[in-house]
Order: structure tokens, then C-alpha cells, then sequence
């Protein structure tokens, strides 16, 4: 968490690797099964990826299946 701030904070919401600090974070939620608290870190880095880098860029990919991933963990098989 304090990496994610500290990103946050230097390089602003709309950095890569502050996406990417933003879709790691997510990731670990999900691990831990904090699903909830994954799931609105999974959305902003997948907006902030979309907006940043594309719909194709392959980290945006990525954060695109991490969400579809954490849908189908929550049971939300309508929207992954």
C-alpha cells in the first residue's frame, strides 16, 4: 500500500507504473481473497490504462483479464 501512495503521490494517478503498482495491488486482494477490496482497484487500472495506454496495449490487456478474472471469482458471471 505505502508503494502504491508513494506512486500515487510522485507520479500522479496516470503514470504506468503507478498503473501498474495500481493493477499489482488488485492483484495481491485477489490472492488474499479481499475480492471487494480488489474490485475497485481492478476498475480504476483498467480506466486508467484504457485512457493511458489503449485498448490493445498489452497492460491494458492484462488489467482486462485481471477484472474478468475477479468477476468470475465474485460469482458476477454476466460481466466477465
Amino acid at each position: 500500500e505505502e508503494g502504491l501512495r508513494v506512486r500515487r503521490e510522485t507520479l500522479g494517478d496516470r503514470h504506468p507504473d503507478t498503473l501498474r503498482s495500481i493493477n499489482n495491488m488488485a492483484y495481491l486482494l485477489m490472492k488474499m481473497g479481499e475480492l471487494q477490496e480488489a474490485k475497485p482497484l481492478c476498475e480504476e487500472g483498467l480506466r486508467g490504462r484504457r485512457e493511458t495506454l489503449g485498448d490493445h496495449h498489452p497492460s491494458t490487456l492484462i488489467s482486462i483479464n485481471n477484472m474478468a478474472n475477479l468477476l468470475m471469482d465474485m460469482g458476477e458471471l454476466q460481466e466477465a
